[in-house]
């Protein structure tokens, strides 16, 4: 059997969750199938469209694994039987259309019937299933666009002032009934394109009481002698509220177009504004700040009876209010002046508070948003729910970055153990086991050599353990530097002990000025980098200068720097492996024969970033790599650089 596909058609009401679950237990009487919720936008019904309620449709409908789509027409019943043609649909579920009885006959009468009318007649072989609606609330009527207050009291005295004005005109000559008739039409159509149709069918009542005492026979008298009189101002009366009401619904509707071209241009400028904010919940209610002409602009996030947050939602301080119910409050984010909100976000004084969810809310400081802004709201509302997601996602995200590299972490360090481990641990159980048989002579040199494999494999272990928790350190952002003046050589000397005189040599320039930097660090990062010089590029000549001034050096966070330079001129690494060179348990060309877990200059890079510093690696002319520590120059006072307004870390 051929799959059921169900189109399910919305318009935007609240009762559209009834609509798709319908649809979704139609589906599960089936073996399986689609939905596919479909939203005819029609002129008339944009305007008094919510993005929450849509928005809530379409994460209904992809929760239950349907898509959503949205099609602009001015035949809802058309839009939605070519949809389902299109897509092959079996089945098509709309609901019963709200109009009253009025309504439904003049819809038979000229427009073919009701939208889920016309579909039932147009389905052809596809099902067809009305629901019914949920009856709308009769306390709630639907508002109508309003003019303004000061531009409807304008037409009352238009409607009371301009029929006389133009009543003494016609006194002025000689006139007709249907002359003074046509006057005050036009009179009437005046004040309707002023004030709307209130004002306009009083000022036609009234123009007809002027008419008929002033210029219909007899005059003086509202009584009517010549029955074509009374048919001029009866058809005067009729055509006056007829053409009032065109008129104020034409001001109406031009006001509705100048209100959604600016909500357009405001979410154009929405959208634009947070995608270049690094932060897009903060873009969002910065520019919610100019659209409302709000103080202050803040989302809050609640839990009911518990007093602290945590996760990607909750305020980083953990200081939150409470509601008089006892729901508490926390600031997710914030913009402009948003005092006030520690006794609770609802009902706050000179404030609007728009649901973002059921425990989100936002809230504008300062201003009381109209009724007729309430869409714009909800769209702002929309976005920020949108960010909010997209923040929880991010957190998910890094939390899964971090889990990954704690399993490649413990994946390495069992191959460490299994391998790198294994060979010096191989090495002292061979020299030691040797001194331990009782049978075997050997001469104080062979007794001196096997001693000396005991400690330069101890030495080996010490290292590889070494390197393993700092790189652990480095991963849980626990390593905090005590950082103060120090001078390179006070960090080169110390690194070099151990190897064997002439591997290396050091070219410093005298009076180097100091840096900041931790000199255990330092000479941590100085070790690992010349031993992994000394490991790939052996015999080549090392080389270990520096500048002597921050003049050559580039700045750090605009403070002069110091350069030490490790150059050796050995194979060299391909740039294009340059960036994984810094990764942990690389190592060079991937050799298996090499020595160590590859965590050396992952250390060194980790050590160096944490002292506020870089490590970079550069070419070295005639072929071979030179490894470039670049350091701040110290002021002399430890710790003056993050005083000056860097986050100064404590050592542990």
């Amino acid at each position: 059997m051929a799959r059921e596909r169900i189109v399910i058609g919305l318009n935007g009401s609240d009762d559209a969750e009834l609509l798709i679950r319908r649809a979704a237990r139609i589906l599960e009487r089936s073996d399986g199938g689609e939905l596919v919720a479909v939203y005819v936008r029609t002129a008339g019904g944009a305007a008094g469209e919510s993005p929450q309620v849509l928005e809530a449709q379409r994460r209904l409908i992809n929760d239950m694994g349907g898509t959503y789509h949205t099609v602009s027409a001015s035949d809802p019943a058309r839009a939605l039987l070519d949809y389902a043609r299109k897509s092959s649909a079996t089945h098509i579920v709309v609901g019963q259309s709200r109009r009253g009885p009025l309504d439904g006959v003049l819809a038979g009468l000229f427009a073919g019937g009701t939208v889920e009318a016309r579909v039932v007649r147009g389905a052809g072989d596809m099902d067809v299933q009305v629901v019914s609606r949920v009856p709308p609330q009769r306390n709630a009527p639907r508002r109508r666009p309003d003019l303004g207050r000061t531009r409807v009291g304008i037409g009352f005295a238009l409607a009371a002032a301009l029929p006389v004005l133009l009543q003494l005109l016609l006194a002025a000559f000689e006139h007709s009934v249907a002359t003074a008739v046509l006057v005050q039409l036009a009179g009437a159509v005046a004040v309707s394109l002023v004030g709307g149709l209130w004002p306009a069918i009083v000022g036609a009542l009234w123009s007809s009481v002027l008419v008929n005492y002033f210029s219909a026979p007899p005059l003086g008298d509202l009584a009517i002698s010549d029955p074509q009189d009374l048919l001029s101002l009866a058809v005067f009366a009729g055509v006056s509220v007829a053409v009032a009401g065109v008129v104020d619904r034409s001001a109406r509707r031009s006001k509705e177009a100048a209100r959604a071209q600016t909500e357009a241009a405001t979410l154009g400028d929405l959208a634009l504004g947070a995608s270049r904010s690094e932060d897009t919940l903060d873009g969002i209610l910065a520019e919610a700040l100019d659209a409302f002409g709000a103080t202050g602009a803040a989302v809050f996030s609640s839990r009911e009876g518990k007093a602290e947050g945590s996760g990607p939602t909750s305020g980083p301080s953990g200081v939150h209010g409470a509601d008089a119910d006892g729901q508490f409050w926390w600031l997710v984010a914030g913009a402009g002046d948003t005092t006030g909100w520690e006794h609770g976000v609802t009902g706050l004084p000179g404030s609007t508070a728009e649901p973002v969810d059921e425990n989100t809310r936002l809230v504008l400081f300062g201003r009381e948003v109209p009724a007729a802004d309430g869409r714009l709201l909800g769209a702002f509302a929309v976005h920020v729910k949108a960010q909010l997601e997209r923040r929880q996602l991010a957190f998910s995200r890094r939390e899964v970055l971090r889990l990954a590299e704690g399993n490649t972490m413990r994946t390495a360090i069992l191959r460490a153990v299994s391998h790198d481990f294994r060979t010096p641990l191989a090495g002292i159980k061979l020299a030691a086991g040797g001194l331990l048989q009782p049978a075997v002579t050997y001469t104080p040199a062979e007794e001196r050599e096997l001693l000396e494999t005991i400690d330069e494999c101890s030495d080996r272990l010490d290292q590889l353990v070494g390197n393993l928790l700092d790189m652990s350190r480095i991963t849980a952002d626990s390593v905090r530097p005590l950082l103060g003046p120090v001078r390179w050589s006070e960090g080169v000397a110390p690194a070099l002990r151990g190897l064997p005189g002439g591997i290396v040599r050091v070219e410093l320039p005298a009076n180097m000025p100091s840096v900041e930097a931790d000199p255990v660090l330092l000479e941590r990062v100085i070790a690992n980098i010349v031993e992994n010089a000394v490991k790939y590029a052996s015999g080549s000549g090392i080389t270990i200068t520096g500048t002597s001034d921050g003049m050559g050096a580039a700045t750090l966070d605009g403070y002069p720097s110091g350069e030490l330079r490790i150059i050796d001129h050995g194979a060299g690494v391909p740039a294009g492996k340059v960036f994984e060179m810094f990764q942990p348990f690389q190592r060079l060309h991937d050799r298996p024969q090499a020595t160590g877990l590859g965590l050396g200059l992952a250390v060194a890079d980790g050590f160096v970033k944490a002292m506020g510093g870089t490590l970079t690696a550069e070419e070295t002319p005639g072929g071979g790599l030179t490894m470039v520590i670049r350091l701040a120059l110290s002021t002399g006072t430890p710790g003056a650089r993050h005083a000056a307004g860097q986050p100064r870390q404590e050592a542990t």
